[in-house]
């Protein structure tokens, strides 16, 4: 590392995408804040890697502040070695689980820089740089004041804002899809509520929805009615048209209507699907999950999963089987960070 080879530090607000898998297990929905170096997201760097930094939204304030001094260096390092948590698992706080962990320290001359070296997967307390060691990760000197700066305004409640866990209001005809539906999404981690009419429901109440979903059998004119209620409230939300009555394919839905990332910032970044194929296109090598969804004609849902494996940067064609995509279908493709769903064309 040259004596003026600086990177750039910033921060931004990410998202790891919960969702109802096709074994049936539920993968949390978290909000973070991530770690931005050179303009690019560091977690991109780290391949399928499915985890979170420590500044996540759902965290106590006071944990959250704790975590911010740690990388000024105001803290004891958790682990031996002067080693810090970048990133862990997002369903829990167990370094057994796995964790990317750095060194960090001061640098510079007059050792005002923070330089982060070292990047490592450990599963306990030791690790083996040569065995376990991010050879192609760093090191990275950043400026102190440039990096104080960022930290600081953390700490001062400025931006970047951590993303708040907001709810997502229900609207439907078939109230045990809903139910069900509901119940999915507060397993996941995401507030959900069901109504049939927005009508005179306080202003204050519905800025604490993010999304509205409407089921199929909603008419036009009641979606608008229930679009004119949160606009009269001042309220941005995200609508989501429901693609079938399938409870995974809705988590999914909502899921890729809570990212409100910008699009560079995000791995998937395009899905389209027409005559037995999936298109994805995504920024960075990352594991890319395709699920599909049928209904058949009593209305049965079919699910399989004919795609999981990692790719690289650009845009890929995948053909799906044939017994996957007749009839009525859709798609999913997932990565760590980001859900896609599309119906099937022809």
């Amino acid at each position: 590392m040259a004596a003026d080879d600086y990177a750039t530090f910033g921060l931004a607000p990410a998202m790891r995408a919960g969702g109802v898998l096709a074994d049936g297990d539920y993968q949390v929905h978290r909000d973070f804040v991530d770690f931005i170096v050179d303009g690019r997201p560091l977690l991109f760097q780290l391949s399928d890697l499915d985890a979170v930094s420590p500044l996540a939204a759902d965290i106590p304030p006071a944990i959250f502040a704790h975590h911010v001094r740690r990388l000024l260096l105001e803290a004891e390092a958790p682990l031996p070695g002067g080693r810090w948590v970048i990133y862990g698992c997002p369903e829990c706080e167990g370094i057994e689980c796995g964790a990317v962990t750095a060194v960090i320290e001061k640098g510079g001359a007059d050792g005002a820089d923070y330089v982060w070296r070292d990047f490592a997967w450990q599963t306990d307390d030791r690790v083996d740089l040569e065995l376990n060691g991010y050879h192609g990760i760093g090191p990275f000197r950043f400026r102190g004041d440039e990096y104080r700066a960022v930290l600081g305004r953390l700490l001062d409640g400025e931006a970047p804002h951590v993303p708040q866990r907001r709810k997502v209001l229900l609207i439907g005809a078939r109230v045990a899809v809903l139910a069900r539906l509901a119940a999915a999404l507060r397993t996941i981690g995401v507030g959900a509520d069901i109504t049939h009419d927005a009508t005179g429901v306080p202003p204050d109440e519905l800025r604490s929805y993010g999304v509205v979903a409407f089921g199929r059998a909603v008419d036009e004119a009641q979606r608008a009615a229930v679009l004119r209620e949160f606009e009269r409230a001042g309220v941005d939300v995200v609508r989501v048209d429901g693609l079938a009555p399938i409870v995974p394919l809705l988590v999914a839905q909502i899921e890729s209507a809570l990212d409100r990332g910008p699009e560079e910032q995000r791995r998937l970044t395009r899905l389209v699907a027409a005559d037995g194929e999936a298109g994805v296109e995504v920024t960075s090598t990352c594991r890319v999950r395709i699920t599909t969804y049928r209904l058949d004609r009593l209305s049965r849902t079919h699910t399989h999963e004919p795609f999981d494996d990692v790719l690289p940067p650009g845009r890929h064609r995948i053909p799906l089987p044939r017994s996957s995509t007749r009839g009525e279908s859709f798609v999913v493709a997932r990565t760590p960070d980001t859900v896609l769903t599309t119906r099937m064309e022809r």
